[in-house]
């Protein structure tokens, strides 16, 4: 089953939006792994695995959290810290620090008497090795490692280990490389004593209130983001397996599986009148019919975002920029109709608004007195109302296709000069 989630952002606010919580639960237990993802926004190896199992995951057993996008406005400018690193925040933050607010409502979460363990997703460069071996290779890297601030927590705490169960998921990562030279270990960084830079993390912040906390740490020097994913989501199943969370996937656990995965950007709903898939769109959109202001853009990705820049929308997923809109505004007509009917290669369809639709041979817009029609790109002048006319792909101007292939085209409707909504037409 695949699950499918519908993130919505207010395009004046999404940036300042509450953080994206998402709740995988079961009655039978408190027990719940609290995963954390994107506090550095040029880590895209913790990101794109958190959306993975915010989407494909299916927990049959006890609860996982999931917040795949914590530091937003860095992910969209891939940077590890626009307004400064935010994992070095946790001890103490001024009252004037643009990421506060995100800061005490992580604190919160991490503190929730529900959650039994945290993990924080990174990329760190280099592979970890306890002896130098070089550049790449040695005991400064954090790439490839299970990260522990220390080996315990008092002894009556749930996962308080956390030498031993690093220890347990490295191992288990190592029977299942990829190549033998990502071999993962532990790291342990001995916060309290040894890095005054670690004090001031999200981790260290979780030990001191005694939640058991660990960092995984990919390599930036892994050839692919497809592999750190894959030891990304191989390191999470593990820590799973030890909690007892019990899960379905809905995909076959292999690089190229995950890495069809990895660029599926889904869907992308405007002001719920517009709806089109963000796999294979052109680089720039032009003439995009919306509202000069307070704009609603939904996507079903989870690190689904939008940018505006230079009276232009740039749509994101994670720090991947997949298209840009470029505008036409219009006031959006309250007398809309919530369907149209359509003929589709001869036979009589009904299309619901933001919809699409697929078409062998042609289709044609049926007439009405309560919309006028512009088929984007149809090449035939001197019509101000393009229904009632047989459109077939040969007389569509490939320029003004929505999608690489110049097979997706829009169908406008319009209530006078106001807009109504859109159908994207699909040709076979």
């Amino acid at each position: 089953m695949k699950f499918v989630l519908l993130i919505s952002f207010l395009l004046l606010s999404s940036l300042n939006a509450k953080i994206q919580l998402i709740k995988k639960e079961n009655p039978d237990s408190n027990t719940t792994l609290l995963v954390i993802a994107g506090i550095h926004g040029n880590e895209p190896g913790g990101y794109f695995a958190a959306s993975i199992l915010e989407t494909h995951y299916k927990i049959t057993s006890k609860n996982l959290w999931i917040i795949p996008n914590l530091n937003k406005e860095s992910i969209i400018n891939n940077s590890r810290g626009i307004h400064g690193d935010m994992n070095r925040k946790f001890s103490y933050i001024k009252k004037g620090d643009k990421d506060k607010k995100t800061i005490d409502e992580i604190k919160k979460i991490i503190l929730s008497k529900k959650v039994s363990l945290v993990l924080n997703l990174h990329d760190g460069h280099g592979f970890y090795r306890k002896e130098n071996k070089g550049s790449i290779f040695n005991p400064n890297a954090w790439g490839q490692t299970c990260v522990i601030d220390q080996c315990n927590l008092k002894q009556d705490q749930p996962f308080g280990n956390l030498n031993n169960i690093a220890m347990s998921v490295k191992n288990n990562i190592n029977k299942k490389l990829l190549k033998k030279h990502h071999s993962f270990d532990v790291k342990n960084t001995n916060t309290k004593y040894d890095d005054e830079a670690m004090q001031l993390s999200l981790t260290y912040f979780a030990v001191t209130n005694s939640k058991p906390a660990f960092a995984i740490e990919t390599s930036k020097d892994l050839s692919s983001l497809t592999e750190k994913v894959f030891y990304q989501l191989l390191a999470i199943e593990e820590y799973m397996n030890i909690m007892g969370i019990e899960f379905k996937r809905d995909f076959k656990f292999n690089e190229k599986e995950i890495g069809k995965l990895i660029n599926n950007y889904g869907n992308i709903t405007i002001n719920g009148v517009i709806s089109f898939n963000l796999d294979n769109i052109k680089k720039s959109l032009s003439y995009i019919p919306i509202k000069s202001k307070s704009n609603v853009f939904n996507f079903t990705h989870p690190l689904g975002d939008v940018k505006k820049i230079n009276n232009n929308y740039s749509l994101y997923i994670g720090n991947k920029k997949i298209t840009t809109l470029r505008p036409q505004y219009f006031t959006l007509s309250k007398s809309c109709q919530d369907s149209y009917d359509v003929i589709v290669d001869n036979e009589v369809t009904n299309v619901k608004k933001a919809s699409s639709f697929e078409v062998s041979a042609d289709f044609e817009v049926l007439e009405s007195k309560n919309y006028r029609v512009n088929v984007i790109g149809f090449q035939k002048k001197g019509h101000k109302d393009e229904s009632g006319i047989k459109i077939a792909l040969k007389d569509m101007n490939k320029r003004f296709s929505l999608d690489k292939d110049n097979r997706l085209y829009r169908v406008e409707f319009y209530n006078k000069n106001e807009f109504c909504s859109m159908l994207m037409v699909q040709f076979k």
